[in-house]
């Protein structure tokens, strides 16, 4: 049971974890035109991470964003290491579009390696302002608010948000099970951090509340589109789950 809780969890990191709104992107107290910033979309970006358990190997994830002119795709696979690796492959798929506010997903999938019972599927009807997530062939709606993301999305929004990357920042994302709100703190001075002997300036976001359950800490790489770098998860068992950047190529 610990083994498949502490899976859960890794998920929530890799793509996950954190989950953080702007009116367009993600929302902030300033005003939601400042969100928007004029940069050159990458064709492509390439992420892998190790994942450690309370210091111990636990999983890598495999991450990729490709864009075209006016549209996304992002695929996340974690794949466990040693007893972990019995869980399977869990793989999340999300595609969409690229405004001036940044990724608006259409669509977004879930899969648990053989166990189909475990997908889901999301979809965003935007001119309805519906979330339709399919959990067991079961479909529960909810309303869409702007800016929401999924958790293979929502790393690749920040760099569309450099410039309302201030104070605090509210972020709505689906999990496929469900929608929440995510409100982090930014802090105000970059840090630089050490992954896998590569230096990077980072932009520290921190959770606004604890609601006991666990916490969750993200490291955004400013000078590298600001893709996370690393993200610590410490669980309500005092687990430590830790994502950290091993090799990143953008093109």
């Amino acid at each position: 049971m610990n083994r498949i809780k502490a899976w859960c969890v890794v998920f929530f990191v890799s793509i996950g974890v954190l989950a953080l709104m702007p009116q367009a992107a993600f929302s902030k107290t300033k005003p939601a035109k400042e969100a928007a910033v004029k940069f050159t979309v990458p064709k492509r970006i390439s992420a892998t991470y190790v994942v450690t358990k309370n210091g111990d190997p636990f999983a890598n994830v495999y991450e990729q964003f490709t864009s075209t002119k006016n549209t996304y795709t992002v695929e996340s696979v974690t794949k466990g290491v040693g007893v972990y690796a019995l869980l399977g492959e869990r793989k999340l798929t999300s595609t969409g579009e690229i405004t001036a506010q940044g990724l608006k997903p259409n669509h977004f999938e879930l899969h648990q390696g053989n166990q189909k019972k475990k997908s889901l599927f999301t979809d965003f009807d935007w001119a309805k302002q519906s979330l339709v997530m399919t959990i067991k062939g079961e479909k529960e709606t909810a309303e869409l608010k702007p800016g929401t993301q999924d958790l293979a999305s929502y790393p690749y929004q920040f760099m569309f948000m450099r410039a309302s990357l201030k104070n605090t920042i509210t972020v709505p994302l689906t999990t496929g099970k469900k929608l929440k709100q995510y409100a982090y703190k930014v802090s105000p001075d970059l840090k630089t951090i050490d992954c896998a002997g590569v230096q990077y300036k980072t932009l520290y976001l921190t959770p606004t509340e604890h609601d006991g359950a666990e916490t969750k800490d993200i490291w955004l790489a400013t000078e590298q589109n600001y893709v996370p770098a690393r993200i610590l998860v410490i669980d309500e068992d005092g687990h430590k789950l830790e994502q950290t950047l091993t090799e990143l190529r953008i093109q």
